[in-house]
């Protein structure tokens, strides 16, 4: 290189002058980066949310509240997955166990347009882009499997495929990603039976009014175990997806509160409390055969 080259004119010095003081504007973006931070850990500080009811965290679910994600029918006693996962992010956000309501909500008005009388709902919700257009979701708090059971005595019990499943007589409840893994992936010849409950699909299929139903894996698992000893897991589905379905906290769509929930769950899943309540409420929900 030469040494004229390396001379540079008045002209340049100043336009690298300019540059170096646009280059000083990334600090400036920190500070207001870590000023905005700031202010959103101040907006989540303990016990200080904007709900429902000052002071108090009101979470809703549907009855009846089912085992495993309940025990004995009551979310307020945490027992149960579900349960336990809501006291622990109602902990996490500052709220002890005496500041936190319930309230009965249907699954499908948690998953509907509108005002919400909670401020996050816990009803194994999976979490999906359609539903976002009309609610908010914290990130997901447990990894998903759909799975579906027969009666033992039924031909049904004895699918090794989803194509095998094709031509029986399915029911699921209505709204949820179980009827849609019927209509989606299985894709039966027969009419398929919509439900307003689980327990509704429950009879139908102690009835033989149906030949299987489609609930999650551990739905399933104490199904077989506990309500209907004379069926049998059949299978699960794999995740067709990238993402694996997830549950999700629903909350109002625009939630000021949706940011410091997800910000709980996050917290309560890095620090292996998830992972602990799941082995404490939902072992039993282990390997089932995968039907592809």
């Amino acid at each position: 290189m030469t040494r004229a080259s390396r001379v540079l004119p008045a002209a340049a010095f100043a336009l690298l002058f300019a540059l170096g003081a646009t280059g000083c504007a990334p600090a400036d973006e920190d500070t207001e980066s870590t000023a905005s931070a700031t202010a959103s850990a101040s907006e989540c500080a303990a016990g200080s949310l904007p709900t429902t009811k000052s002071g108090t965290l009101t979470i809703g679910t549907d009855k009846p509240a089912y085992e495993p994600w309940f025990s004995d029918d009551d979310p307020t006693n945490g027992k149960g997955f579900e349960s336990a996962v809501a006291y622990a992010v109602a902990e996490e956000l500052g709220y002890a166990k005496d500041k936190v309501t319930w309230v009965t909500v249907p699954f499908n008005n948690a998953i509907a347009p509108g005002k919400k009388t909670f401020d996050f709902d816990i009803n194994q919700v999976s979490i999906s882009d359609e539903r976002k257009n009309a609610v908010d979701f914290s990130s997901g708090y447990y990894d998903v499997r759909q799975s579906i059971i027969a009666l033992k005595s039924s031909p049904a019990a004895k699918a090794t495929s989803v194509a095998d499943l094709k031509k029986y007589r399915l029911g699921a409840q209505v709204g949820t990603t179980s009827l849609d893994v019927i209509n989606d992936v299985i894709k039966p010849t027969t009419k398929v039976s919509v439900y307003q409950k689980n327990d509704l699909a429950k009879t139908a299929l102690k009835n033989g009014q149906v030949d299987a139903i489609v609930v999650d894996l551990p739905t399933a698992f104490y199904i077989t175990g506990a309500e209907i000893t004379d069926a049998t897991v059949v299978g699960q589905f794999e995740n067709t997806v990238g993402t694996p379905e997830q549950f999700g906290l629903v909350l109002d769509k625009g939630s000021k509160l949706t940011t410091c929930v997800t910000g709980a769950v996050d917290a309560l899943r890095k620090d292996g409390t998830l992972a602990s309540i799941e082995q404490e409420w939902l072992s039993k929900a282990t390997n089932a055969p995968v039907l592809k």
